[in-house]
């Protein structure tokens, strides 16, 4: 007798789907709904910031008018122009991702509101949808995106050389519109079917500092309003586009595990187990900022007493952050340094924070000496702690040879470590007061905490446009 088919074994695709189709707010807890509220603040934040810092954003925006996605009457938070939804889907991603201080899920080794959030508010302005349903919409993209990177697992997606926020991102935009369109089960699994033939993101950008990591990441929240639109609109995507022979697991990874996606669906929630970023750089390095910061802090060291760094990171860090030592320890421009773990923690010895601000200091001298002094390797301890764990161990040497240890084990920001209500409104000034003005940020901020209350999306969208008096120069 013939063995069954693995997609007969895991029909992930049509489980997925009727999720995605029968979620209702009802389903999800006071705590589920809160975290959902307090994650779309935090990636506004880093969308208006990054709309008028990004070094990325003059072209990426030049680009999209070209296109023609600037003819539109949807929203981009930091922007008073309006654009298609296609084209604020597509810079709205592009923007959350491009100062690299969205959130991040550490088991599936993405970033997953980066692409979703941005799809699902797209998808709310066409449709005239309630702040309730976009609210639902965002927790199945959140769902979708987070559980396909861990059925891949995305460490195997990785040594292909994908980039997981992007490729599983784009399932996760499509089953976020999908949901705000109230798509039944059937028009989700073709909506999937579609962003199947989509789904992209090359880390090859850890080359030479490339942009393509931001714009992929648009890309992918763009790709999956489109693909819900399609089904929308009676389009047939590919049937078992998830666990097929050629579907996304089979194809993008040599041993996924698509079973993993559904475990748990609906009683356990990945977007529970999603962090938020308290610094602008590759997650790899946070718990090796936080244990510099601590070690700095109770032993009054100083830059100059400092003799040498070794930054502990798990073999997935070392690719991002720690390899090749030369190249990290010399980085150019802001993507270099986003993904260095000598700058990252150079910063944190030398000044004490780590911000968005920091980037100014890549030729800074101190930082340039401390990077020098610094190596990274693969430790096992910390390794033991992946990918439950992104941790991180930082050894110093100083004061004559003396040695000082501090290992991390769940950075802050983490879920077991979240950010408080508090934590997270600062950090959102600090992003969002230099465009917006103090005042219109706290407006903002407002609207995007009573979601889940608003009749449509449009005046917390409108809130997210700078005033004149509020811009900043260079627009």
């Amino acid at each position: 007798m013939a063995a069954a088919s693995p997609a007969a074994a895991a029909p992930v695709t049509r489980e997925l789907a009727a999720f995605v189709a029968g979620l209702q707010a009802d389903r999800l807890s006071p705590e589920l709904r809160e975290r959902t509220r307090f994650l779309v603040l935090d990636l506004v934040g880093n969308i208006v910031r990054g709309r008028h810092d990004a070094e990325s954003t003059a072209p990426l925006l030049a680009a999209a008018r070209a296109l023609g996605f600037g003819a539109g009457s949807s929203a981009v938070f930091g922007d008073s122009a309006r654009y298609t939804p296609a084209g604020a889907a597509l810079l709205n991603g592009a923007l959350a991702h491009s100062l690299d201080f969205d959130d991040t899920h550490a088991a599936g080794s993405l970033h997953p509101g980066a692409p979703v959030i941005p799809a699902a508010l797209a998808a709310a302005e066409m449709a005239g949808a309630d702040g309730r349903t976009v609210l639902v919409g965002i927790v199945a993209g959140y769902e979708v995106t987070c559980r396909l990177a861990l059925a891949l697992p995305a460490g195997d997606h990785y040594d292909r050389g994908y980039h997981p926020t992007a490729t599983c991102g784009a399932f996760g935009a499509a089953a976020a519109a999908a949901r705000v369109f109230g798509l039944d089960a059937e028009r989700v699994e073709h909506a999937f079917g579609i962003a199947l033939s989509q789904a992209a993101g090359s880390l090859q950008f850890l080359a030479n500092g490339a942009w393509t990591k931001r714009f992929q990441v648009g890309w992918s929240a763009t790709n999956g309003l489109v693909a819900a639109t399609l089904a929308r609109e009676g389009f047939r995507g590919a049937s078992e586009a998830l666990e097929g022979k050629a579907g996304f697991l089979r194809a993008y990874a040599p041993n996924p595990v698509p079973e993993r996606a559904l475990q748990g669906l609906g009683s356990e929630w990945e977007l529970m187990n999603t962090a938020v970023k308290p610094y602008p750089s590759c997650r790899y390095g946070h718990a090796s900022v936080d244990a510099a910061l601590a070690l700095r802090a109770e032993h009054g060291l100083k830059a100059e007493e400092i003799e040498a760094v070794t930054v502990g990171l798990p073999a997935k860090g070392m690719l991002l952050i720690g390899a090749p030592l030369d190249y990290k320890r010399n980085p150019q421009n802001v993507v270099d340094g986003q993904f260095s773990g000598p700058f990252v923690v150079a910063c944190a010895l030398a000044r004490g924070h780590f911000g968005w601000d920091s980037y100014a200091w890549l030729q800074d001298a101190d930082i340039r000496r401390l990077m020098a002094l610094t190596v990274c390797e693969q430790d096992p301890e910390i390794e033991a702690e992946f990918p439950a764990n992104m941790s991180g161990k930082v050894t110093l040497r100083a004061r004559g040879g003396q040695e000082f240890v501090r290992k991390v084990v769940v950075p802050k920001g983490e879920p077991a470590n979240f950010l408080t209500e508090a934590e997270l409104r600062a950090k959102f000034h600090g992003l969002c007061d230099a465009v917006l003005g103090k005042e219109r940020a706290a407006q903002l901020a407002d609207a995007v905490l009573e979601l889940e209350r608003a009749a449509d999306v449009n005046g917390m969208m409108r809130l997210g446009a700078p005033l004149m008096s509020a811009r900043l120069a260079g627009e």
